[in-house]
């Protein structure tokens, strides 16, 4: 077995990625403190090419030092905007046929496991503040409520884990189910 290295892995550049169809995941971020998270899920969305990412609140926008550190770039791959609030941005997005999904522990949540998203659906994640999680106000208008399941004493993730793990799970059963 041997190690590929970066020119093996047939990268397509910015403007080719532009062009290229995307997945019709948005991302949104209700009030995302660390500008280190915010840009890790700058990376991941590039990787499973999501459609946009919402950067909502005091979420930190690009261009920003600290926010390059992880993204690597994927600030210019994967389009974004900013809202005022999640609240604009979940409004936004039902208007416009979303399927709203926030990526929170709850009452009546779905267990990432067993969420099956439809292959014809437009989907909004959202994910919440470091400490608050997803703000009441965005958790009373949400469509549903998709959790992950855990198994140890913390019962939390890291917002840039957890956005990886959920991507990961409905890219992979939008576009790696048998057919």
């Amino acid at each position: 077995m041997k190690k590929l290295k970066l020119d093996d892995l047939n990268r397509t550049d910015v403007a080719s990625f532009k062009k290229q169809p995307k997945l019709p995941i948005v991302v949104v971020l209700d009030n995302v403190r660390s500008m280190h998270n915010v840009g890790s899920i700058f990376r991941t969305s590039d990787a499973f090419s999501i459609e946009e990412i919402l950067l909502c609140g005091i979420t930190a926008q690009p261009p920003h030092r600290e926010i390059e550190k992880a993204a690597l770039g994927a600030t210019k791959s994967v389009d974004w905007r900013h809202f005022t609030s999640t609240k604009e941005a979940v409004e936004f997005l039902k208007a416009n046929n979303y399927r709203i999904l926030a990526i929170e522990q709850a009452s009546g949540s779905t267990m990432l496991n067993l969420f099956e998203p439809q292959e014809d659906g437009k989907f909004a994640l959202i994910f919440g503040n470091e400490v608050e999680g997803v703000s009441d106000e965005v958790m009373n208008i949400v469509d549903d409520c998709v959790e992950i399941p855990q198994f140890g004493t913390k019962h939390s993730f890291n917002i840039s884990i957890s956005a990886g793990i959920v991507l990961w799970d409905v890219v992979s059963k939008l576009m790696l189910r048998a057919k």
